[in-house]
């Protein structure tokens, strides 16, 4: 398993990341306790050892699931845990006032039965507080040594300039994938000038680029792919054709499938480390097929024209932001 440095942390994580937004359940059609469990096991024992979560997952739901899974293994694992999203009211809403974030933090250390967040990360920006007041706080719970490092996601560059003019920003996680790459044009740069590790989250693209998606494919329950602009008609038969030509070239010059090819591709683009989502211990079989081989250039540029050729009406994943919070 490849590896890097973050700052602020005890030890260099894992490049791929397992993500527990579907563990949680909310969103994805409900979740298994105990599949959860082994799932978390067998991403530790495939060489994972940075794990993202929040609190939002499930509410509460996820963080507890890991904590659990962690017990008797936290000493070698990273925590990546969220804050800022208030569900007190329903629908979650943006919310980083320091009092929220207080809470929020005591939540999510018993939730996941441990002492201090290796990276505590600002889930979406909420314009109502100053960023730099929000940077203060967090800087704050850093110094007491109840988290090791300072994470914002979905942040702009403007606002990623404000927070760390107070604070240091160790991570970044936006949305990356072969589908959805507009942090190329600035969030990816602009990390990549201030040493900020990009840990992306959406590898997958909801299970769009693993392959096993078909036209008929349906989603129960409160699936958010029941609303997602790619997974209607239209634009679904646009993406599955881009993910068949994609899976045939993969195949043709790696022997990979074209989950490997978007895992790979991520993973080549530098300072970035992949989050894959998995709620069942089968999804993380083809972890080892990511390791020890690089797209070359080449293929790089057929896999952009590719994506040009097959998808006419692109869509990204703005869908899933939450409201912000108004500001007067």
């Amino acid at each position: 398993m490849e590896q890097m440095s973050i700052r602020g942390l005890p030890f260099e994580a894992s490049r791929i990341a397992l993500g527990t937004w579907a563990i949680g359940g909310w969103m994805w059609g409900g979740a298994d306790e105990t599949d959860a469990i082994v799932t978390i096991h067998r991403a530790l024992d495939l060489g994972i050892n940075l794990v993202d979560t929040a609190p939002v997952y499930g509410f509460g739901q996820s963080e507890e699931i890991v904590g659990r899974a962690l017990e008797g293994r936290r000493n070698d694992v990273l925590i990546a845990t969220k804050v800022g999203l208030d569900w007190s009211e329903g629908r979650p809403r943006r919310n980083s006032a320091p009092e929220r974030l207080r809470q929020e933090l005591d939540d999510s250390l018993r939730r996941l039965r441990t002492d201090v967040i290796d990276i505590y990360q600002v889930h979406w920006p909420d314009e109502a507080t100053a960023f730099e007041v929000t940077a203060e706080t967090l800087d704050a719970f850093r110094r007491e040594g109840k988290i090791r490092a300072i994470g914002v996601s979905n942040f702009d560059i403007a606002q990623m300039d404000r927070f760390r003019k107070i604070a240091p920003i160790a991570t970044i996680q936006p949305p990356y994938n072969l589908f959805e790459r507009g942090a190329e044009n600035d969030v990816l740069p602009y990390a990549k000038t201030h040493g900020i590790v990009a840990l992306t989250y959406g590898a997958l693209c909801r299970g769009l680029l693993s392959g096993k998606i078909a036209a008929d494919t349906t989603f129960e329950g409160d699936d958010l792919r029941k609303f997602d602009p790619k997974f209607q008609p239209g634009r679904r038969e646009q993406y599955l054709d881009a993910v068949a030509k994609l899976d045939a070239l993969a195949r043709e010059k790696f022997g990979k499938s074209v989950l490997a090819l978007a895992v790979r591709w991520i993973l080549d683009q530098g300072d970035t480390i992949a989050l894959w989502g998995a709620r069942r211990p089968a999804q993380l079989d083809p972890v080892p097929d990511i390791s020890g081989w690089h797209i070359d250039a080449a293929t790089k540029k057929e896999i952009d024209r590719i994506l040009a050729e097959t998808i006419a009406d692109p869509v990204g994943p703005e869908f899933m932001a939450p409201p912000r919070t108004a500001t007067s």
